[in-house]
């Protein structure tokens, strides 16, 4: 198993893919390697291309406010990472070839993290990891098991900023997961 700096190494060479010729940076992630709580998005936008971190766009703001509701802070207590280390141009969905190429990186974090809970941001991420017949208008903010670790789905802030009547779902979700967490977890909430 790679350490954590060899991963990010070998991840910031990576050319698995066609992505890696668009990018500016590769998306690594960011926040406490050892946190109980890993948060996946789909994969990098315009802002985080440029900066090297995921979720720091207008999206990524909506994000660090819906965290500070129940007492989670990107650079403390979870860690944030995405299906897709590389902007896909044009801001287009992840195909599912560069998902399924890409996704080796996002296990070897997973497995480095060992989280206790695991918080898909939008579809493309909860149909990766939970089911692929998730459904995010029908299935978000319910849990599930995978092998003793809780996975459950928000709708990608995103879709919060195109659509705000879904904010209201989106904070039940979020107590449900601060409910989770402080059951689960030994460190995330103190």
């Amino acid at each position: 198993m790679l350490t954590w700096d060899e991963l990010i190494s070998a991840c910031d060479n990576c050319k698995k893919c066609q992505l890696h010729k668009t990018r500016t940076n590769v998306v690594f992630g960011v926040g406490s390697c050892s946190s109980e709580v890993l948060f996946v998005g789909e994969g990098p936008g315009e802002s985080e291309d440029l900066k090297g971190e995921p979720f720091v766009g207008r999206a990524g703001v909506l994000l660090d406010d819906m965290l500070k509701i129940i007492g989670l802070d990107r650079t403390k207590n979870i860690y944030i990472a995405n299906i897709v280390k590389c902007r896909p141009p044009g801001n287009r969905d992840p195909q599912s070839d560069e998902r399924e190429l890409c996704l080796g990186w996002l296990r070897a974090q997973y497995r480095l993290i060992s989280p206790k809970i695991v918080v898909c941001l939008g579809r493309i991420a909860a149909a990766e990891l939970i089911d692929r017949n998730f459904k995010i208008t029908r299935d978000h903010g319910k849990w599930y098991d995978k092998d003793g670790v809780k996975f459950m789905a928000l709708y990608h802030p995103a879709a919060l900023l195109r659509d705000p009547y879904k904010r209201p779902d989106t904070f039940v979700d979020l107590k449900s997961l601060e409910r989770v967490i402080k059951e689960t977890c030994e460190r995330t909430l103190q």
